[in-house]
């Protein structure tokens, strides 16, 4: 099991499987991945089953939670609990966010 991972090799992985989310983490009380969203994007993202936690590790952009709004850029940490409806959108710079899951996502 690896135990460190650098924010640098993440985005390399992930800019090379063409995908918005790269899991890096997996065990059973939690995952973890690396979301990026470029600017203008539209955030697919639907309620998951698991409580989630972000941070902002890049970009600027808004984001819904249920009726909560606000501003996001590097730095912000966010809670989301399971079968919430939320969202990132306004993104005005690419969107680099570490999100946690737990338990771990369930798909």
């Amino acid at each position: 099991m690896k135990h460190f991972f650098e924010i640098s090799e993440l985005l390399k992985q992930k800019s090379e499987s063409l995908k918005l989310y790269l899991e890096f983490l997996r065990v059973p009380a939690m995952s973890a991945g690396l979301y990026a969203l470029p600017a203008g994007a539209v955030d697919p993202q639907h309620p998951h089953h698991e409580d989630e936690l972000y941070y902002v590790v890049s970009g600027r952009a808004r984001m819904q939670v249920g009726k909560e709004d606000q501003a996001v850029a590097a730095g912000t940490v966010i809670f989301v609990e399971a079968n919430l409806e939320h969202r990132f959108y306004d993104i005005l710079e690419e969107l680099v966010v570490l999100v946690f899951f737990a338990p771990a996502e369930s798909g």
